[in-house]
């Protein structure tokens, strides 16, 4: 089986990529890219480690195929941070402990990212529904629900 040339936008960067026909947008991401902050935690779409935004809508890059990126805008837990720094929900993470192993963490920033991109005022039972898709076995979700409430109210004090 021959491969398929892909040209998208990573992390606001024109890509273009081989990849085989069936080969998931995480292993692309992962084995053909470098780009490992994308974690594979379950590859069945139940853990939302392998969260990323596609045209800023919240997808589980290991159900999406790395041929259906052609032409959209992906981006990784690598294009969060700024050009200054960590982004806000990054550091509030690091704030309220809110992470332990790393594995998940990448999703949930991700995760957290959309729901502020679309809700810049969520309240606590929004950003619990919002972030269901993702599963941690190491912290309870408290700390980090709080830290994505500190980073919207740090995100709307800037605004």
């Amino acid at each position: 089986m021959s491969k398929v040339h892909v040209s998208t936008s990573i992390n606001g960067d024109a890509v273009e990529f081989l990849c085989e026909p069936h080969q998931s947008l995480l292993e692309v991401l992962r084995e053909d890219l470098n780009m490992t902050g994308t974690k594979e935690g379950c590859a069945t779409g139940d853990c939302g480690a392998c969260s990323v935004l596609v045209n800023g809508r919240l997808v589980c890059s290991c159900l999406m195929l790395g041929v259906e990126a052609e032409g959209v805008e992906l981006t990784t837990i690598e294009g969060i941070a700024g050009e200054g720094g960590l982004h806000v929900l990054q550091q509030k993470f690091l704030e309220h402990a809110a992470l332990q192993c790393g594995i998940c963490t990448p999703g949930f920033i991700v995760a957290a990212k959309a729901l502020l991109d679309k809700n810049p005022d969520p309240d606590e039972t929004t950003i619990r529904y919002w972030l269901a898709g993702n599963l941690c076995r190491c912290t309870g979700y408290d700390k980090i629900v709080r830290a994505v409430q500190d980073a919207a109210q740090e995100l709307a004090y800037e605004a």
